[in-house]
């Protein structure tokens, strides 16, 4: 009777993983340097889009140590097409609250922010994309960033 347990329970886990991200198109992370984010330095992600006809929400997502010295962390962003046109933006997003208590999820030093950025957008066109991001704080060398990634899903219509 207990395995029958640990086997429904394994199953149900499993089972709320795989729905939670059957909508991906896109999730990685790249690891910043161990020595700080520099500001020349852009984090590239290339993916690939096959269908144009459906809604996608896009959302970054920042993991920083406890070390991080700021409240919140501006990021400048780059999209290149495949047809070459590129858009750029800027993200302002808060890692803590105003008491200093970091923001999103994680255990020990640690932490995970999901920054939504877009939602119910449209791709132009199929194709691979050329994400890049870079840190727009004031320090050169930026410390307590550990690693950034971007995910794309498509979006519930």
């Amino acid at each position: 009777m207990m395995n029958f347990k640990k086997l429904f329970l394994f199953a149900s886990v499993l089972l709320l993983v795989v729905s939670c991200h059957q909508n991906e198109i896109f999730f990685q992370f790249k690891k910043v340097s161990d020595q700080g984010w520099s500001q020349d330095s852009i984090v590239r992600f290339d993916v690939r889009v096959t269908d144009k006809n459906v809604p996608y929400n896009f959302f970054i997502h920042v993991r920083h140590k406890s070390n991080y010295p700021y409240q919140n962390i501006w990021l400048f962003l780059e999209q290149t097409n495949p047809d070459k046109t590129q858009t750029k933006d800027s993200v302002e997003a808060y890692l803590s609250d105003q008491y200093g208590k970091w923001l999103g999820s994680g255990a020990g030093s640690l932490k995970e922010m999901q920054i939504f950025y877009q939602q119910q957008f449209h791709f132009p066109d199929t194709g691979i994309y050329r994400f890049g991001i870079r840190q727009g704080m004031r320090d050169s060398l930026l410390q307590g960033i550990n690693d950034v990634g971007i995910r794309i899903e498509k979006a519930d219509k």
